[in-house]
């Protein structure tokens, strides 16, 4: 039989995704968890494995093409039928794989057997059927400790074994999505009782017509030079223009600007660092600037909402993104549930998310749901700088670089000359939602939060 073998839902808001690169070509043989294709979602690049062995048949989705989740991109055969002609598939042109795409027959929104590298590859080394696993991860995903968590279970029983993996459970897999958190908590459905007639909705009161903005104009490419050279644009580069462009036009962005006094914040840095590397952690003054952004926020909730046309959504959680610059572009992992987490935990949660962003091992899921963003531009030397908000937040923060300066202190009404490490900190915010004296109030809490910081 035949596998429809769709886009994947590689996160819990992830609705597309951008087929990046096919590592495998029609005809190629295919062993259950070996990358096949590698999707691009929101900046982030995934390698996505094959479900079964087999062979694949037809690729349907070009590279670069982007197509919603659930999408059939690729037709593949298992193992037992992968002789039958498989070698004479060849790839659809671009134009009659956006014809076939639309005949997908299941609404397969997500496919359940996406798991990472990782995770595969524990899966291989131990002789372990993950259709057996159920995932605690994000929609159900398998993390590598559910992969251990299995193996240990295994080895205390070593009767079990493990049941070989059936073809309609991989057709399964690759047709039902996973259950999301309330979906698992859920009692078994009873049939509903019949419907209670609908009352008639009042009419909605129309709105002012508004005049249409003129579509911006579209400047024509220049003219390539004898030693001019076209480089075509990654799809990072190119989701990156997209999404600052979109920033800029939907919110009207303004920014304020205030100095901060980091001596607390370096005083209590050089007197923990060591503790913090003695636990494997190195302590960065990025964390600092979290808590701070944390204090501001639990001040001036507003600051944590996003504007719609509906209203203002108040976020109940604090998520904060931190702004990482890769070889090729920008990428914004999220810290959830900030204000949950120490000084030790976030600066454990930063070193992971860096470090994963710089060598291209983050999940989709960890660059969603951000509620604020803090970008510390100071590392490269600059002083000041206007950020772009991140879309569909209302403010993002900038950090300047910390230079020692000479500024004037008050003790007991006498003024004095002292030399302070002082940094720059410019909030850009969304002015639809957040007023000049609201974005002021935010930022001066930030200000007390690292001028008066105390373990």
């Amino acid at each position: 039989m035949t596998i429809e073998f769709k886009m994947p839902k590689l996160g819990e808001s992830v609705t597309e995704g951008t087929i990046g690169r096919w590592l495998k070509r029609p005809g190629d043989t295919l062993e259950q968890y070996e990358p096949m294709l590698e999707v691009t979602t929101d900046k982030v690049d995934t390698e996505v494995s094959s479900p079964i062995n087999g062979r694949l048949l037809e690729i349907l989705v070009p590279e670069g093409a982007t197509v919603p989740v659930g999408t059939v991109i690729a037709r593949l055969a298992p193992a037992d039928e992968a002789g039958d002609g498989a070698g004479e598939a060849t790839p659809r042109a671009a134009g009659e794989a956006a014809a076939a795409t639309p005949s997908v027959s299941q609404s397969a929104g997500a496919q359940a057997s996406y798991i990472s590298p990782a995770v595969a590859r524990l899966a291989a080394e131990h002789n372990v059927d993950l259709q057996q696993i159920k995932g605690t991860g994000s929609g159900g995903r398998i993390t590598k400790k559910d992969v251990e968590a299995f193996v240990a279970a295994r080895a205390a029983q070593p009767a079990a074994r493990e049941a070989p993996v059936e073809q309609a459970q991989v057709q399964q897999a690759l047709e039902v999505g996973p259950r999301s958190a309330e979906e698992e908590r859920a009692p078994t459905a009873m049939p509903a009782a019949p419907a209670a007639p609908a009352r008639p909705k009042p009419a909605a009161t129309p709105r002012p017509a508004v005049e249409p903005a003129p579509p911006p104009a579209v400047e024509p490419a220049p003219a390539l030079g004898p030693d001019d050279e076209l480089v075509p644009l990654s799809p990072m580069r190119r989701a990156i223009a997209e999404h600052m462009l979109r920033s800029k036009r939907t919110a009207p962005h303004v920014t304020t600007v205030m100095e901060a006094d980091l001596s607390r914040i370096l005083a209590h840095r050089e007197q923990h660092r060591r503790d913090f590397e003695r636990q494997g952690v190195k302590l960065t003054f990025t964390p600092y600037f979290v808590q701070a952004v944390v204090a501001g926020l639990r001040q001036v909730p507003i600051v944590n909402a996003t504007f719609s046309d509906d209203g203002i959504i108040m976020h109940g959680r604090i998520n904060i993104g931190i702004a990482v610059a890769i070889p090729d572009g920008l990428i914004v992992p999220v810290i959830k549930d900030a204000d949950d987490k120490s000084l030790l935990g976030l600066a454990r949660v930063v070193n992971d998310l860096a470090e994963r962003a710089r060598t291209r091992r983050l999940q989709p899921d960890e660059t969603q749901g951000g509620t604020f963003t803090i970008t510390n531009h100071g590392v490269s030397g600059s002083l000041f700088a206007m950020p772009i908000i991140n879309q569909p937040q209302a403010a993002i923060l900038g950090v300047g670089a910390i230079q020692k300066r000479a500024v004037v202190i008050s003790d007991n009404g006498l003024d004095a000359l002292a030399i302070r490490p002082m940094c720059y900190l410019s909030l850009t915010f969304d002015h639809r939602l957040i007023d000049g004296a609201t974005a002021d109030e935010f930022l001066m809490a930030v200000k007390r939060a690292l001028e008066s910081y105390t373990a």
